[in-house]
């Protein structure tokens, strides 16, 4: 989910407040595959397949406002987008309405958790990598000075969206199927809150950063629980917290291997000078 997050908000510099959403869709879709198409537990990849699929088509909907919107309007958007699925979840008999869904087979374990990230980890690295990665890198310096250099902006935010709400539909199909039961009231205000938390703690525009925050934040929930609800107030405080006094995160637009280099290299210098 936060590697999905990192795509937009990160590496293109987009401040979207969908990934809720996404993920709501991801883990309804791939409910109704498991109960109704691929019942069998080998068929399992297929229905998270179908899960991320989903979202990518809805992200591709949500890319359409994200042509000409920016800054807080697109938040906004994205945001309005997220209690709309949360809405229409909650009023769909077919999927439980707001009681949800149960008896959700319990297929995944750590093994298809580990699996699913490191294929995620290859795709974002490659797709990072590549000219649609640049694009947008270029686009969160300065997307005006982008377009006078032929670069498609529309295409590029358009491919942004979809990869990000594949990622994000598949952790949503996962952790459905880790529980057994998914609500619409687990996709609201605090699945976005944990999501941007875990993306600006670990580092904006970083694989690294991603998985880091999505650690350390666990870690605090974990020892945390004794607050009960309140540790979702605590945090809303971190957010704001790390966007004032650490804006960039952790690894803000850096990978492990960048800072190992930079560590190399202040070694090195500092033998020079010593010698």
């Amino acid at each position: 989910m936060v590697l999905g997050i990192n795509i937009v908000n990160g590496y293109t510099g987009i401040f979207s407040l969908a990934h809720a959403g996404f993920m709501a869709v991801g883990a309804y879709a791939a409910a109704l595959c498991t109960r109704y198409v691929f019942t069998a537990p080998y068929l399992f990849p297929l229905a998270l397949l179908a899960g991320g699929l989903a979202a990518m088509c809805v992200g591709l909907l949500v890319a359409v406002p994200s042509f000409k919107s920016k800054g807080d309007y697109l938040a906004i958007i994205t945001l309005g987008f997220t209690l709309m699925v949360q809405s229409i979840f909650q009023n769909a008999e077919i999927v439980g309405a707001s009681r949800g869904m149960t008896n959700i087979a319990k297929n995944t374990n750590l093994y298809w958790v580990f699996a699913c990230l490191v294929i995620a980890v290859i795709i974002v690295n490659r797709f990072i990598a590549s000219k649609y990665g640049r694009c947008l890198k270029a686009i969160r310096e300065d997307q005006v000075a982008t377009q006078l250099v032929s670069v498609n902006v529309r295409k590029a935010k358009t491919v942004a969206f979809a990869l990000s709400a594949f990622l994000i539909g598949v952790s949503g199909a996962l952790l459905c199927h880790l529980l057994g039961y998914t609500s619409p009231s687990s996709y609201g205000y605090t699945n976005v809150v944990d999501g941007l938390v875990m993306v600006y703690i670990g580092g904006t525009g970083s694989i690294t950063g991603s998985i880091t925050g999505a650690a350390i934040w666990q870690i605090i929930v974990q020892v945390l629980k004794e607050l009960g609800t309140w540790r979702w107030v605590v945090g809303g405080v971190l957010l704001c917290l790390v966007m004032i006094f650490l804006p960039q995160g952790i690894f803000g637009y850096k990978e492990i291997g960048d800072v190992w280099k930079r560590l190399k290299a202040r070694k090195g210098n500092k033998g020079r000078k010593e010698a």
